[in-house]
């Protein structure tokens, strides 16, 4: 009788955080193989950041996604902003923020999170949010309060943002990108086959494109975007994808085992082994980026701060080798 209490407040759970899925039938959830479980998280500096963040009101998507690593991050004083609320405007099928009609945008949030930025000394920061497609420019100048509000509070900071797509929002883009993020990271999550049943908001040409615009706007600016994998893509088609990310010059490509959050969610077509994400990572470093990130546990801001670290030194590096060929070339030409 009690199980079944248990299961009955947890489906109603489910249903009030995610209403438009309380109608799907229940996909059970795989067990995860060894390569993917992590500790509890227990560590002290860990409840000192989630303290923190309590006490300024803030949300991350740490907890709001429910991010496999985020006993790791917060015990090193890492935490991804949620900016705008916690209410997506979105229904995808694979994501654990609640779905429904957002709140007014709180005017005190920037200051809020700039604050926690400087008490938590943070040399890199990411800030994303919900989708927020009630909203004229979806946002955007919002993003571009935060990373205004962080650069006066804590001016060393790297700031990196992970922004919606901004879907029919003319003019939405350039206010981010006008405040110059570090940078500019907006996920792709899979592969275009399954956008109907796994995003069926958004549109991959679209994030493509948006994607694209930022480095003809700024191409001082990293790119940067992330797709989850075990949801039935195909070798072939990820080829695809990050071929179509090179032509938008992305430089940094993210990629990670996707984990159900509840029997609501889409399912686990398979657990991607560690040995298939390797040759992933090589298949990606070969086609040019600058930067690559492909684990089971590998997500968006995991290790953001070291990524970011190498990604600058890798354009570093680029950027001696083209100067390099130059002078070979300019030498060549005078004989």
């Amino acid at each position: 009788m009690s199980v079944r209490v248990l299961i009955d407040h947890r489906k109603q759970g489910q249903a009030a955080r995610h209403p438009e899925k309380a109608h799907r039938p229940d996909n059970p959830i795989a067990r995860k193989p060894d390569w993917i479980r992590v500790k509890a998280p227990n560590h002290p500096v860990y409840h000192e950041t989630r303290k923190l963040m309590r006490d300024n009101k803030l949300v991350t998507v740490c907890e709001e996604a429910a991010c496999p690593n985020i006993g790791e991050c917060w015990s090193q004083r890492h935490a991804t902003m949620m900016i705008m609320g916690e209410i997506c405007t979105r229904a995808c099928s694979f994501c654990n923020v609640t779905t429904g009609l957002p709140g007014a945008l709180d005017a005190d949030e920037p200051s809020r999170v700039a604050h926690a930025v400087a008490r938590l000394g943070l040399r890199h920061v990411v800030i994303t949010s919900v989708d927020r497609d009630d909203l004229a420019d979806g946002g955007a100048r919002h993003f571009a309060q935060v990373i205004a509000a962080i650069r006066e509070a804590s001016p060393e900071t790297t700031i990196e943002v992970l922004t919606p797509d901004f879907l029919r929002k003319p003019g939405a883009l350039e206010v981010v990108v006008e405040a110059r993020p570090d940078v500019f990271n907006h996920n792709i999550e899979t592969v275009p086959r399954l956008y109907t049943s796994i995003r069926p908001g958004a549109r991959y040409y679209q994030s493509v494109r948006l994607l694209d615009r930022v480095k003809q706007l700024d191409p001082s600016i990293f790119t940067k975007s992330g797709l989850m994998l075990g949801l039935g893509e195909e070798k072939a088609e990820l080829g695809q994808v990050m071929d179509d990310f090179r032509i938008a010059d992305v430089d940094f490509i993210t990629m990670g085992q996707y984990l159900q959050p509840t029997v609501k969610h889409a399912a686990v077509a398979r657990f991607v082994t560690p040995d298939e994400f390797a040759d992933y990572a090589a298949m990606a470093r070969a086609k040019g980026f600058l930067q690559v990130s492909a684990t089971p546990l590998t997500r968006s801001s995991y290790h953001a701060d070291a990524d970011f670290a190498a990604l600058s030194e890798a354009r570093a590096a680029q950027l001696r080798d083209r100067a390099a060929v130059e002078k070979t070339s300019d030498k060549v030409k005078m004989f």
